[in-house]
């Protein structure tokens, strides 16, 4: 299992930082012809975008064509469990994309609309955030 992570990165580590404001940019369908939208703000870790990826194709028994639209980029770091108190910030632990309302997080094309929208309700189970179905006009 190949999780989404940076190549390399300018900093290790980065601050948690602010979850603001909604989408102004990857907020349209620009793919395919069906998309899976969040509608609330939050963090999605590379496990979860893994996942979520691995349902749509099983569903769609590898058929259609999938974009991922969002990138976990963001360091998460964490203490071991059972360690006191400061001594620093903790080891990374994994990578998260930062999602805000209204950005497409997953397109499809090349299915029928039934197929897409299983396949995009399945992979809407495994993020922690709510989503709607997009579908271009």
């Amino acid at each position: 299992m190949a999780l989404l992570q940076p190549k390399r990165s300018k900093h290790r580590k980065t601050f948690k930082g602010k979850r603001g404001g909604v989408a102004t940019r990857g907020n349209v369908l620009s793919f395919g012809t069906f998309g899976l939208k969040a509608m609330e703000a939050g963090w999605i870790s590379a496990r979860q975008i893994e996942s979520a990826r691995r349902a749509m194709a099983h569903f769609t028994q590898r058929g259609g064509r999938i974009w991922i639209r969002i990138f976990p980029d963001k360091p998460i770091t964490k203490h071991p469990a059972e360690s006191r108190m400061g001594s620093g910030k903790g080891d990374v632990e994994g990578f998260v994309a930062v999602v805000k309302p209204g950005q497409m997080i997953f397109e499809m094309g090349a299915v029928t609309k039934d197929v897409a929208e299983e396949a995009l309700r399945l992979a809407s189970h495994k993020l922690p955030l709510t989503t709607k179905i997009a579908e271009r006009m």
